[in-house]
């Protein structure tokens, strides 16, 4: 999607006169508005572009930030804190 106008082009403009044309005021008026409207979208693009910007850096930040819980664990690791656990819940029981 190309943008093809812009407000300067739109002022800009210049009209073929004819005899039985369009009133030229009201012509200028409504391009007025139109360049008005031009104006604020490519300003709400803008914002809305810096907002995804600072968004995702927002996101790529807090995937940083989020470690897994066992991040760096072996099954040595894993197995050990399951006997710990074992000896914990059912004493010295097992290994008698």
């Amino acid at each position: 999607m190309e943008i093809k106008l812009n407000s300067k082009m739109i002022l800009e403009k210049e009209f073929k006169r004819q005899m039985k044309g369009y009133n030229i005021d009201e012509v200028d008026q409504f391009l007025d508005i139109i360049m008005e409207d031009y104006d604020n979208f490519n300003k709400m693009i803008k914002e809305l572009q810096e907002e995804n910007e600072r968004l995702k850096k927002e996101i790529e930040t807090l995937k940083k930030q989020q470690t897994p819980q066992y991040a760096g664990s072996t099954n040595f690791d894993i197995l050990k804190r399951l006997s710990n656990l074992e000896k914990h819940v059912f004493g010295n029981k097992l290994y008698d």
